[in-house]
């Protein structure tokens, strides 16, 4: 999650610290010495160049480190990426001050010795590791604020969602209890629309209980699309021209629920899929810590998939929301067919 924070909102918060520490570090030297307010073009330039070698390296941190390291939890390499962001402020210190200002005034802030370059990295590691720290933590309180915004919108979206699935649901009891007395009176009959019938029902049970569910088990929604493709094998009266594929064993895994089923919905709803020509193929593959799919068809004719916008971005959302960053999709229109493929993290029910 990348935060998007306008440049103001930095220098706002950056100058008030930094006044803060100018006022302090004022107060101490008028204490020790009133000659404090003999301030000259030198004093002036050296703090105008050290504050904007603190805030380029402030936003450094903030923009490619925090969001390379801590936005992905790895603390480890953060805390290793810090020697380098202090040696990026040395050198910027430096170029400011010992080579800028000298050419300027004719005068360095540091005496020959003192600037050998193991020396004044070292040194430097002091005056630029208050920015870092800033930096770091602006960034994760920024970064707390946003989850809990994002917990909020998502709470209430879930609030909106489970009012409209009231709204339409039409006694799902009483909606399987019909269906099953359907199939008990066609299995002697007509054993073949009895299966459909059962496999209607799984559907629908599945919907209905599984969906609002935060994880369901795998199985659970490999057997929706089964279920899904065999009766649309029925709508296309064997007319069908699809490969469909699973590798690897779902066992225990958990999976985000529909999202495998948006997949398959959209290649029915949007592909031409009665050209032997043009086969269209959805496949999915299991490993014990991965899951991928990929659908590819072609598109009907005049069909603008711009329309199907707003249930990409809720998948996205949900995606983001449940794995971070840790996920990959993907869709892509060539021509007259299109392409979708996505990558997640598996969870295990042990």
């Amino acid at each position: 999650m990348k935060l998007k924070i306008p440049l103001h909102y930095h220098i706002t918060f950056f100058l008030s610290i930094y006044l803060l520490f100018v006022l302090w570090e004022f107060t101490t030297s008028l204490n020790q010495d009133s000659s404090f307010f003999a301030f000259d073009l030198m004093s002036v330039l050296l703090s105008v160049t050290l504050a904007l070698a603190l805030f380029s390296i402030y936003l450094f941190n903030f923009y490619t480190f925090c969001h390379w390291f801590l936005n992905r939890r790895k603390l480890i390499l953060y805390i290793l990426s810090l020697p380098v962001t202090l040696i990026l402020f040395a050198g910027v210190r430096y170029f400011l001050q010992e080579v800028v200002v000298f050419e300027l005034t004719g005068f360095h802030n540091y005496y020959d010795a003192s600037r050998q370059p193991l020396y004044y990295i070292r040194d430097n590691f002091f005056f630029g590791m208050p920015a870092i720290i800033l930096s770091t933590l602006f960034y994760l309180m920024l970064q707390f604020q946003q989850y809990q915004r994002q917990n909020q919108q998502l709470l209430l979206e879930n609030k909106k969602a489970e009012f409209q699935l009231l709204k339409s649901q039409v006694s799902p009891h009483f909606l399987f209890n019909t269906l099953n007395s359907f199939y008990s009176e066609w299995i002697e009959k007509d054993p073949q629309t009895a299966s459909d019938l059962l496999k209607l029902s799984d559907l629908l049970r599945y919907v209905i209980t599984e969906t609002d569910k935060e994880y369901v088990p795998l199985t659970k929604e490999l057997q929706f699309i089964k279920n899904y493709i065999d009766l649309q094998e029925k709508r296309f009266e064997n007319q069908l021209y699809l490969d469909f594929s699973i590798e690897g064993n779902a066992g225990n895994l958990m999976i985000l629920p529909s999202v495998l089923i948006h997949f398959t919905e959209n290649v029915f709803k949007h592909g031409k899929l009665n050209d032997p020509k043009k086969k269209a193929n959805i496949t999915i593959k299991i490993s014990s810590h991965f899951l991928e799919i990929s659908t590819f068809n072609s598109n009907q004719p005049g069909e603008n998939y711009s329309s199907t916008g707003i249930g990409f971005d809720n998948l996205t959302k949900r995606l983001e929301y449940a794995y971070h960053e840790n996920f990959t999709l993907e869709k892509t229109k060539e021509n007259d067919t299109f392409k979708t493929y996505l990558k997640i993290p598996l969870k295990s029910n042990l």
